[in-house]
């Protein structure tokens, strides 16, 4: 069971911090690939590569918070709709939802969703979704 902490930066190894510069520079098109960016801030790309989909830095200010969550769905009716009722429940407001075709009765969906209202932990809402029927491989992307 994946568990998520807020914690303070000066706790974390220098690279955390050197990992998610190199990211921005990549989102922000300062720099194009992955090398480039890694040579910028000083670390490897194995480093990189390591805690990339790990560590996130909180926006500060927002009035909203969301979080990006990849699942893959099984083609049977309905369970599209059951993993929107569990997000429902729990308070999250989907903003956008790509779904890929089914290949061998399978389907890879990308939710956003604002999480700011959310009652309960993101780890509980991931959880939920995770015993859902139909549901497996349910992985956080990212959370700001």
């Amino acid at each position: 069971m994946d568990k998520y902490y807020i914690v303070d930066s000066s706790i974390l190894p220098e690279v955390v911090e050197k990992v998610i510069k190199a990211r921005t520079l990549i989102e922000n098109g300062q720099v194009r690939q992955v090398s480039e960016a890694v040579k910028q801030v000083g670390i490897s790309r194995g480093t990189y590569y390591k805690y990339k989909d790990y560590v996130f830095l909180p926006d500060a200010g927002l009035t909203q918070r969301k979080a990006v969550i990849s699942l893959m769905l099984h083609h049977d009716r309905g369970i599209l709709s059951e993993v929107l009722n569990t997000m429902s429940a729990a308070d999250a407001s989907i903003v956008t939802i790509n779904q890929n075709i089914p290949i061998h009765d399978w389907a890879s969906v990308v939710i956003s969703f604002d999480i700011s209202n959310l009652t309960g932990t993101l780890d509980a809402l991931l959880m939920a979704l995770k015993h859902s029927r139909g549901v497996t491989d349910v992985t956080l992307i990212s959370v700001e």
